[in-house]
């Protein structure tokens, strides 16, 4: 729920809506005799033609107001400012709107108010994109959890999740978190997916101990990947299967 504040019209406390000053009601249209509408009759090739037209007297109120309240001018309404609570429900996306019944202005002469549609702006968040009813966001997890596997909290809309990662996961690696999106407007049970992308994130500023453990890996564990064949020349790199020549500065 949210508070809003908006210039709105109400109805003026003095003449109460009818525009007219206190003690002197607005006078029955004689031009239209209060239906607001007048009949006009032509000659035609066809014969005689009706039409229906507003009043240009009382401009369809069917009223005539000779003496206007001070207040408003005769209007009906005065300007002020109002404090409005919406209640905003769960799952609305950017640019859809709320209606209220009865919220917006008055009517002419004391006629009835008019709703107020409000549209919602959603602000982007630092850490979650939205598509529909699906998030989307991206985690970083260590070298050693991803080489290992095991326990990572992830960030939800509903707060930490803690899932299982499995040994050996590649960076950019996209989990799927089942109901854990937004919310559905017509079913508040039904809720989207949210999609996370796993992010390794590669030690820097290594102690000298943790250099001498990372060697001791990398001889236990065989020929480095992506070293060059002994037969490439200085010069030369491989690339789908054909030679290329790499540039020097």
């Amino acid at each position: 729920q949210t508070e809003i504040e908006l210039p709105l019209k109400d109805e003026c406390p003095v003449c109460r809506g009818s525009g007219a000053q206190p003690g002197h009601p607005p006078d029955t249209c004689q031009k239209c005799g209060g239906k607001g509408q007048v009949v006009y009759t032509q000659q035609s090739l066809f014969g005689m033609a009706r039409t229906v037209q507003t009043c240009p007297d009382c401009t369809g109120s069917g009223k005539i107001i000779k003496y206007k309240c001070s207040n408003c001018a005769g209007s009906g309404y005065v300007k002020s400012k109002k404090k409005i609570q919406i209640k905003v429900p769960a799952g609305i996306d950017n640019g859809q709107s709320i209606r209220l019944r009865e919220m917006g202005e008055p009517g002419i002469n004391g006629g009835e108010r008019g709703d107020l549609l409000v549209t919602i702006l959603v602000d982007k968040h630092p850490v979650f994109q939205r598509q529909g009813y699906d998030i989307y966001s991206s985690e970083p997890i260590s070298f050693t959890q991803a080489a290992l596997g095991g326990k990572v909290q992830l960030n939800t809309i509903d707060g930490p999740y803690s899932y299982d990662i499995a040994p050996g996961t590649q960076t950019n690696t996209k989990v799927k978190l089942k109901g854990k999106g937004v919310p559905t407007l017509k079913n508040k049970t039904v809720r989207g997916d949210h999609f996370v992308t796993l992010v390794v994130q590669v030690p820097e500023n290594l102690t000298d101990e943790q250099k001498i453990i990372l060697n001791q890996y990398e001889n236990a564990s065989g020929p480095a990947v992506n070293t060059r064949s002994s037969t490439d020349s200085a010069g030369d790199f491989s690339f789908g299967g054909h030679k290329k020549k790499k540039f020097r500065k």
